[in-house]
């Protein structure tokens, strides 16, 4: 790249490499920035570390045309998008230090009238805090940035198109700043931009995932009660969404990825007394994974008490959703883990048809465990399942609804 960046981007991940492509695609320069060598590396050929539909194409041809490079470091631009991990300390309290790392890394870079971005999930306060951080080491830089907030809202597996088409929530630390990073979203994004403040903008992010998470919360906590009451969940379910006004979920084995499984904490945490709903919420989707677990182990020993022997069981799916490759907070990969703590000499096919190895599991071909498990256990929903024909001899757990 030869040209200046227009945008420097920190974080290659699940949305920052998406992001960096689509911006890219517009032919703005983009330069990309991740602390792993690797996936520097893997971008610069033109090739991608993670797995999303039309990604390749896209980033291939950025890296191509020249409008997309990735470094461990970051250069002078003019916008700067904060797309890092915000994970949790002790207790599920948010930690913002990459926030703070990435922001401290650009401060000696930034000039008058420069955009600045965080796109990452944030406690409430988060931009005001960086802004504060930047004005404290460069203070004549103060009234003179432009500083905002821009959560995502995208589906994995549809990410590349909804990029593009979704609303987007844009919150400035002023009006001024709102105005600019509407006018930069503006340049690539078709669907409508909503204007209003960082702190709105933040807390917008969390509620719309904290109420799918109550929501599902709903679903798991009637999955519970049906399987004690003796009752099919999912024709339940599905005879009361008849009702014009009902929408009842579908119940699963919990709730995972870094979004609905993670957001609702950055609320809790801060407002313990005010969230008792969604702290609640969090509690029953945590104890339905547990509930899978202990399920297939009194299914397994119930099993081996009728027929006299160790069955063998296939545990199919890891992925906190179907149809992709991302194993953030899996209930899925939770209740494996938990199945096999409690294994006794009995076999077990791991299966995850989008990913090819695991560094933990043996991963094993979805079709050969269907034929040699005598237990299967569908913890995921994915697209290969659905097809699959089960013989009658066989005792089948389906916490996903893929018979239904």
């Amino acid at each position: 790249m030869n040209k200046k960046p227009s945008v420097v981007m920190i974080g290659l991940g699940y949305i920052g490499l998406p992001t960096a492509a689509l911006i890219a695609e517009s032919k703005i320069y983009v330069h990309g920035v991740d602390i792993n060598p690797k996936v520097v590396d893997t971008i610069n050929q033109g090739k991608i570390h993670i797995i999303e539909p039309e990604l390749d194409i896209a980033v291939a041809s950025a890296v191509k045309a020249g409008y997309l490079k990735a470094a461990t470091t970051p250069v002078e631009s003019d916008v700067y998008l904060i797309v890092v991990p915000t994970p949790f300390k002790a207790k599920n309290e948010p930690d913002i230090s990459f926030v703070e790392e990435a922001t401290r890394g650009i401060i000696p870079l930034l000039k008058k009238d420069d955009l600045y971005i965080i796109e990452s999930t944030s406690p409430i306060g988060t931009a005001e805090k960086m802004a504060q951080l930047i004005h404290n080491e460069r203070p004549e830089l103060k009234g003179k940035l432009n500083i905002a907030y821009c959560p995502e809202r995208v589906l994995p597996g549809n990410v590349m198109y909804e990029l593009v088409h979704n609303d987007r929530v844009i919150g400035g630390v002023d009006e001024k700043s709102t105005e600019k990073a509407v006018g930069f979203y503006e340049k690539f994004i078709k669907g409508d931009l909503h204007r209003t403040n960082a702190r709105t903008a933040e807390m917008c992010k969390l509620v719309e995932n904290s109420s799918r998470d109550v929501q599902i919360a709903f679903a798991n906590e009637l999955s519970l009660i049906c399987d004690k009451a003796d009752i099919n969940v999912w024709e339940l379910i599905k005879l009361a969404n008849k009702h014009p006004r009902v929408n009842i979920l579908q119940p699963g084995c919990g709730v995972g990825g870094h979004c609905i499984a993670v957001d609702p904490y950055f609320i809790v945490s801060e407002y313990p007394l005010e969230s008792k709903i969604i702290g609640k919420a969090r509690e029953i989707n945590n104890y339905k994974s547990f509930w899978c677990a202990e399920k297939v182990q009194n299914v397994k020993l119930e099993f081996q008490l009728k027929k006299g022997y160790k069955p063998s069981i296939a545990l199919m799916g890891l992925a906190f959703k179907p149809n992709i490759d991302d194993l953030r907070e899996s209930p899925a990969k939770y209740i494996v883990q938990k199945v096999l703590q409690n294994a006794n000499n009995e076999e077990y096919f791991i299966v995850e048809p989008n990913i090819e190895e695991h560094k933990v599991f043996k991963i094993t071909e979805y079709k050969e465990a269907i034929e040699k498990a005598d237990i299967i256990v569908f913890l995921v929903g994915h697209k290969e399942f659905k097809t699959l024909e089960i013989s009658s001899d066989k005792v089948v757990l389906d916490f996903c609804g893929i018979s239904n």
